[in-house]
């Protein structure tokens, strides 16, 4: 009988450990149609336009794309492209206990830069079409540290609906909103800056 406790028990612990890798991540229905929302344009390229800046930039009058360029079933990337500008690439990724947005920034040469990977995580449920993202701790110590003290009351939403596709940023004093035309693909981009083709 110990014999077989020492053959038994070495099996039933491989067997948990395996069923804990292929384990989904806890998630709610909300975040999961908000996500899958998205996820099904992958591989396709949208233009779009500032619909709300209450403090333009002349960057911003250049061509704006978004490319839902690489998905699984926890993660999507998305560059934002600002004319030749390949910078910016937003990452939503399901964590367990919500959705996290990063911003990922990259220099030409594809070597990060000093202010990156900040974003927001979600605090509710949110709606399968929009989904809120208020800053992140991380966030706020890299934005002190950087001299961007009014950047620690971010908050960055997206919406998702049939014909179009929003990101927002606000804060006090501060709005910002890009809507993308989903009814219209466009050629896909070449990669951002940093990721391989």
């Amino acid at each position: 009988m110990i014999f077989l406790r020492y053959l038994v028990l070495p099996f039933l612990l491989g067997s948990v450990a395996v069923m804990a890798k292929q384990a989904p991540l806890v998630s709610i229905p909300t975040h999961d149609a908000f996500f899958s929302s998205i996820a099904q344009y992958c591989g396709k390229a949208f233009e779009g336009k500032v619909a709300v800046d209450n403090q333009p930039s002349p960057a911003f009058e250049a061509k704006l794309v978004m490319f839902v360029r690489s998905c699984n079933d926890v993660e999507l990337q998305i560059p934002f492209y600002v004319g030749d500008n390949a910078s910016r690439t937003w990452i939503i990724k399901k964590t367990g206990s919500g959705l996290s947005l990063k911003h990922d920034h990259r220099h030409k040469d594809g070597t990060f830069d000093l202010v990156t990977m900040y974003g927001g995580h979600t605090l509710d449920a949110g709606y399968k079409q929009i989904q809120s993202f208020p800053v992140d701790q991380y966030s706020k110590e890299l934005f002190a540290e950087h001299g961007l003290p009014q950047s620690i009351t971010n908050t960055w939403q997206m919406y998702i609906y049939p014909d179009s596709f929003s990101y927002r940023l606000v804060r006090e004093g501060r709005e910002f909103r890009v809507d993308f035309d989903l009814t219209q693909p466009i050629p896909v981009p070449a990669a951002p800056w940093g990721y391989e083709e």
